[in-house]
């Protein structure tokens, strides 16, 4: 398949995602703000766009193909994105709280921009943490009940509603951390840094990592694969 500027960012990441490290590169969002052409997001960032056209083509040309994603069943989706990303942010949240205390307590003087970084990251342990409760709670046993129903006679609660307000709730976190990842330099520690503010920032980019992946997954293929399976049965 040839690839255009015209093609939407989210729905080429769903079909391979081994395209999603040209456009990490970058710094071009391709889950919270997937719904864009190529074109579209190229312009935002002053970048040609026959520039990632033609470093998507090498990536699908070079790479090992990834898992599709886009072929399992939403509730084995749902189940991986609740074992595997929620688990990670569950385990890594305290982690980092006390890691960004550290150094803001040590550094914060000197670079005040830790203490911002440090309020937002709380900011998304709180909130990040009350939306996976509801996505395990109602959204996810929702998709999971409604998979397995036969005949469509058993009545179940639309799940266009959850869908909707948990991609309101990806926004924000998509623009905490953007502010994050500009406040830090892109994750870049300075030249006075310690260990532990090295091994802060590296965590941070490696959360941010998850955090994409983690929402791509649901907003590029579950939730609109969810709302296709809702009309259909």
């Amino acid at each position: 398949m040839n690839i255009s500027k015209d093609q939407n960012i989210g729905e080429l990441v769903a079909t391979d995602y081994r395209t999603a490290q040209v456009f990490k590169d970058h710094n071009i969002d391709f889950c919270c703000n997937g719904n864009r052409s190529i074109e579209e997001a190229c312009s935002e960032k002053g970048i040609d766009p026959e520039n990632i056209l033609k470093a998507l083509e090498e990536t699908r040309e070079t790479r090992s193909s990834g898992t599709d994603f886009r072929s399992w069943p939403l509730d084995l989706l749902a189940d991986y994105v609740e074992k595997k990303h929620h688990r990670y942010v569950e385990r890594q949240i305290p982690v980092l709280k006390e890691y960004l205390a550290k150094i803001n307590q040590v550094h914060g003087d000197n670079h005040p921009e830790l203490g911002k970084i440090q309020e937002l990251f709380n900011e998304t342990a709180g909130e990040l943490s009350a939306h996976m409760k509801k996505e395990e709670l109602i959204l996810f046993p929702l998709i999971r009940k409604m998979v397995t129903r036969t005949g469509g006679t058993e009545n179940t609660m639309p799940v266009g509603g959850p869908i909707k307000k948990m991609m309101e709730e990806h926004d924000s976190e998509g623009a905490r951390f953007r502010k994050i990842s500009e406040l830090s330099g892109n994750y870049a520690p300075p030249a006075d840094a310690c260990n532990t503010y090295r091994t802060a920032f590296s965590l941070l980019k490696e959360f941010e990592e998850d955090l994409h992946e983690h929402i791509h997954l649901e907003n590029n293929i579950l939730f609109p694969k969810s709302i296709e399976l809702e009309e259909a049965v």
